[in-house]
Formats: C-alpha cells, sequence, structure tokens
C-alpha cells in the first residue's frame, strides 16, 4: 500500500505549521517554500485540513494557520483522512467501490482487518511525535 502525494503533503505541511508556529499564525507561502510544495497544491490540502477541524486560519494582516488543538493531539490518521477520506489497503474495501464478487470472497476480511491496523499504527503517531523527530533529524530550524 502506498499513500497518496497529498497524504505525504499534508503531514509535511502538519509538521512544518507546528514547527513554524511560536506564538503566531504560520502563511502557506512560509510552508510552502520551506517544504518545496507548491502553493497552490497546499491551498487545497489546506481547505480539507480547515474542513477537518484539524487547523484554523487567522485574517489579517500577519494572518495564516495555526494548530486547532495541540499536537499531541493531533495524529496521523485525521491528516490523511482528512485529504484521502479512507484508508483501504484494497479497493474492494472501499465504502464507494462495488465488487461483483463480494459473495464468494474470502478476502475482504482479511484486507478489512490490514486497513484497521495501518488505521490503528497511524493514530498511535502524533504530530508533536513528528516534531521530535523532525528535531532529532536538525529539520527543524529549516
Amino acid at each position: 500500500m502506498r499513500f497518496s502525494k497529498r497524504s505525504l503533503y499534508a503531514v509535511r505541511a502538519m509538521v512544518r505549521l507546528a514547527i513554524q508556529h511560536k506564538d503566531r499564525p504560520v502563511s502557506i507561502r512560509e510552508i510552502s517554500e520551506i517544504e518545496d510544495i507548491s502553493l497552490p497544491y497546499l491551498e487545497q490540502l489546506f481547505a480539507c485540513l480547515r474542513r477537518s477541524e484539524l487547523v484554523k486560519s487567522v485574517r489579517g494582516p500577519g494572518g495564516g494557520y495555526v494548530l486547532s488543538r495541540p499536537a499531541a493531539e493531533i495524529n496521523l490518521e485525521q491528516i490523511v483522512e482528512s485529504v484521502d477520506e479512507t484508508i483501504a489497503p484494497a479497493a474492494c474495501t472501499d465504502k464507494d467501490s462495488v465488487c461483483l464478487r463480494t459473495a464468494d470472497c474470502f478476502m475482504p476480511p482479511v484486507w478489512n482487518e490490514l486497513g484497521e491496523k495501518i488505521r490503528e499504527f497511524l493514530a498511535d503517531i502524533s504530530v508533536e511525535d513528528l516534531m521530535a523527530r523532525a528535531k532529532r533529524c536538525d529539520l527543524s530550524d529549516s
């Protein structure tokens, strides 16, 4: 299973937002420049993150975005689902998918269990955890 570019960029952007936020909102332009992610693409991602209530926008001069709650309370599962909507390891387990063989197939329970394990794994990793990893890799001062 591979995560989409949307998911990977959203996670990077959220961690960067958490790192850069020092009692001030962070512009997505700043995140775009540091993370080398196109500004229009980040605008789309932040619209999803805002709808999912993971970030809040601050308007006006010096405006930008802030995390909607502490970094320890935002996990990877929430971020990925906010931009991709589902974590499904096989198309047949995606809620929007229709499989004509579902009635005689033995695999959906296996794929569903794998999807649950992936969700559990992602839920155990917070933005705060990733910030600590970034500091160990000396990425926090970029």
